[in-house]
């Protein structure tokens, strides 16, 4: 039903237009009125009216967009209807998609509340993507960055959203019953850099934003949907708070204020555990190298060894995991979506899964082609009986009941060593590299092949002495390498 304001106001209160403006130079001091172009996400509520009336009176450029998900019928026509009109009413763009919200939820398997909200964003960042100007194009010079105040963008085509003080309650509480860590109690950023969202009206509660609309005279409409307790914000908001305000009626405020020291304590988690990576995590071009010994000293642990890993796809869950790898075999790993966690000797190694970009690769058993940095392994069991002679150094032929997978392939390094061919007393690599008069952009390409601590092969120039074929072999492992052409 759309709501109209009382006619009897005869005064307007100009609280919340002062406090948005103070708020916004907080804020977003690096957006300034004149080169600030903004896309209002609208629904046609009594948040985003205000919020856009607010933005229409401080003097921005900006577009409106509205979802339609079809999802209540008749009512998200009228809801639609009256986003559109507001073109008139501002003089401003008004830009609308409906998504057939039903269909994606069942053919992602999502809740309804989660497809839309995907819908919802990806629509707004091909908008950003296709809009976005940066400020260097404008003419106008960013001013120097304040301490502990972040840049938020040099793109001028932001998303602005409604969201308020109560919204960051209820996902403050969202956040705490399904569990969280020390930044899901932050609840709501202010400032999305990823997905170019700031939320102007975050300081606002629901009753000042009411009280404004009524004050001013807006009209908007309610979506019925509100007025029910089946989603889990709606429970919070009609149901839980009230029943904790008759037991500590200043709830409200008190959980703003915690907000606010979860994000400081939040700032100072980040730095403790910048700290930690800094003295523990080595990159070394693709791959992060963490030496087991000091990652155990390490306290809390689990938080550590989570912060680490979680930037490669790995749940919480795995923190353990990799606790237990500390103690295992050479060449235990675990794995995410895009990465693995592999143990070689005193070290844990994050390496991608894509092998092109990783400079240590674990091998199973059964692999039939390894595609690495200088080309590719091509691996073929074979009988002893089957083997035909052959002598080159692109192929080895070892004892399969030597070898034990995983193997772990690698580029050498200092203090590598192995027993070459034909030889009884080990050598380091650098050595044989000096006796087989290699420069060292040909050091540098050198990979090698290992099993338990032990090279099996410096693949290219010579197997180990320990895993050759014997008289007594009967199962053999080939190995072939087919070395990258230079283009």
């Amino acid at each position: 039903m759309l709501q109209k304001t009382a006619a009897f106001f005869i005064f307007i209160t100009m609280g919340l237009s002062e406090n948005f403006k103070a708020n916004w130079k907080k804020q977003f001091p690096y957006l300034p009125t004149a080169d600030c172009k903004l896309l209002l996400a609208v629904s046609g509520g009594i948040d985003s009216i205000v919020l856009t009336d607010l933005i229409y009176k401080c003097g921005f450029n900006f577009t409106i967009a509205h979802c339609n998900f079809q999802l209540r019928g008749e009512e998200s026509e009228r809801d639609e209807m009256f986003v559109r009109s507001l073109k008139e009413k501002y003089s401003k763009e008004v830009l609308v998609k409906k998504f057939d919200t039903e269909k994606y939820a069942a053919e992602k398997k999502m809740s309804i509340q989660e497809a839309a909200r995907n819908l919802r964003y990806a629509w707004f960042k091909e908008i950003v993507n296709d809009q976005c100007l940066p400020v260097a194009h404008t003419g106008a010079t960013p001013k120097k960055e304040a301490p502990g105040v972040h840049h938020p963008s040099l793109c001028i085509h932001l998303i602005a959203t409604a969201h308020h003080a109560n919204d960051n309650i209820e996902t403050l509480l969202f956040h705490f019953f399904r569990g969280t860590g020390i930044r899901g109690l932050a609840a709501i950023p202010e400032f999305d850099k990823e997905r170019k969202i700031i939320r102007p009206l975050l300081f606002a509660k629901r009753s000042e934003i009411e009280l404004y609309a009524k004050e001013n005279g807006l009209n908007w409409v309610e979506d019925s949907s509100n007025a029910t307790d089946k989603y889990t914000r709606n429970f919070f908001r009609l149901n839980l708070i009230p029943a904790i305000k008759e037991l500590f009626p200043d709830v409200e405020e008190n959980l703003l204020h915690n907000i606010e020291r979860f994000k400081e304590a939040g700032i100072l988690y980040q730095q403790a555990i910048e700290q930690h990576k800094k003295k523990l995590a080595e990159q070394k071009g693709n791959e992060l190298h963490i030496p087991i010994l000091k990652l155990k000293k390490s306290e809390p642990l689990h938080s550590v060894i989570w912060e680490i890993i979680k930037g490669f796809n790995f749940t919480t869950a795995q923190a353990d995991e990799v606790k237990k790898i500390f103690d295992a075999d050479n060449g235990s790993y675990i794995s995410s979506s895009s990465h693995r966690v592999i143990k070689n000797r005193n070290w844990l190694i994050i390496a991608p899964l894509q092998t092109e970009a990783a400079q240590n690769i674990l091998i199973e058993e059964g692999e039939k082609k390894i595609i690495f940095e200088n080309g590719e392994l091509i691996f073929e069991p074979l009988r002893a009986s089957n083997l035909k002679p052959q002598t080159s150094n692109l192929v080895a032929s070892l004892d399969a009941a030597e070898i034990k997978f995983p193997l772990l392939l690698r580029k050498w390094k200092q203090g590598d060593y192995f027993y070459p061919l034909g030889m009884t007393k080990k050598k380091k690599l650098s050595r044989f590299f000096i006796d087989l008069k290699l420069s060292k952009p040909e050091k540098e390409k050198v990979w090698v092949l290992e099993v338990n601590k032990k090279i099996i092969w410096v693949i290219g120039y010579r197997i180990d002495e320990r895993f050759k074929i014997t008289a007594s072999t009967r199962k053999i492992l080939r190995i072939s390498f087919a070395e990258k052409s230079e283009k």
